[in-house]
């Protein structure tokens, strides 16, 4: 049985046929008003036993659309609501960070999945809300920059070449040798999505984010997913995080840094096993 929803949050139906629920957020940010929108996917199975929503924060294209493969993978077994991020804004982790807060659903525990540059926000938000989360699990992510030498650019951002990097370097960088054309072309579509100010907003937000506090504040139960291969944030991102967090359960899976997409199934599996532990 799902759990019933607020009934002050109207859904609409896509033309995919899952329920939708759109979400307005104004957040005032040094004076400024941004007008920002995300949109909750609601794919709550009808057959799962657990009251418990896992809540998936995207990656830097923040679309929620890679998701894809995890939440079919998930079918049936876990309640799901994917968090999209607004698609042209320019807005660091702060912002973002509220956000994803008002999205979360009215009621109900949690469990938050932080995938690669979402984890430091579902870092946050499970150390300010530590009687809702119960578990956090993150996913080939980090709590600081895992480059600290690339600080120094972090002015130089606005300059970099985000929508000129063609789909087929950027695969092999985020799939390697896991890539195939489906997963080839959901990657570029979920780029294609975002604005190349929004992409450089969040790539300088990396370089000078730290949530070790935070992390230490967390008291839910925590999974690492470790990419065997990831090419973009190192194995010493994870050991830095169970450095903080010593019981931390790190799970090593096969596949790339996108390791929810190359490797859905095994992910699911680990995630399954994790919501029913603690959810």
């Amino acid at each position: 049985m799902t759990p019933s929803r607020s009934p002050s949050r109207p859904r609409s139906e896509g033309r995919d046929g899952r329920r939708r629920r759109p979400w307005a957020s104004g957040v005032r940010t040094k004076g400024l008003q941004l007008a920002l929108q995300a949109e909750v996917e609601v794919t709550a199975t009808l057959d799962t036993p657990f009251m418990t929503t896992l809540v998936l924060l995207p990656g830097m294209d923040g679309t929620g659309s890679l998701f894809d493969p995890l939440v079919e993978a998930l079918a049936g077994k876990v309640q799901v609501e994917v968090v999209r991020y607004p698609s042209a804004p320019p807005a660091g982790y702060s912002v973002l960070e509220r956000l994803a807060e008002a999205s979360l659903p009215a009621e109900g525990p949690l469990i938050l999945l932080g995938e690669s540059f979402s984890g430091p926000i579902a870092i946050s938000l499970a150390a300010n809300h530590p009687g809702r989360v119960m578990g956090l699990i993150l996913c080939c992510t980090f709590v600081r920059n895992p480059y600290p030498g690339l600080s120094l650019l972090k002015n130089l951002t606005g300059l970099a070449p985000v929508k000129v990097v063609p789909t087929r370097l950027a695969a092999a960088l985020l799939l390697g040798r896991f890539e195939t054309p489906k997963l080839r072309t959901a990657l570029g579509s979920a780029l294609a999505g975002v604005s190349t100010t929004a992409l450089r907003s969040r790539l300088k937000a990396v370089l000078s984010v730290d949530v070790a506090s935070d992390l230490g504040r967390v008291n839910a139960p925590i999974l690492y997913l470790r990419a065997s291969e990831d090419r973009v944030v190192p194995a010493s991102a994870g050991d830095i995080i169970r450095a903080i967090q010593p019981a931390a359960r790190v799970v090593q899976i096969s596949g790339p840094h996108c390791l929810l997409q190359a490797a859905p199934t095994e992910a699911a599996r680990a995630i399954q096993q994790f919501v029913q532990a603690v959810g």
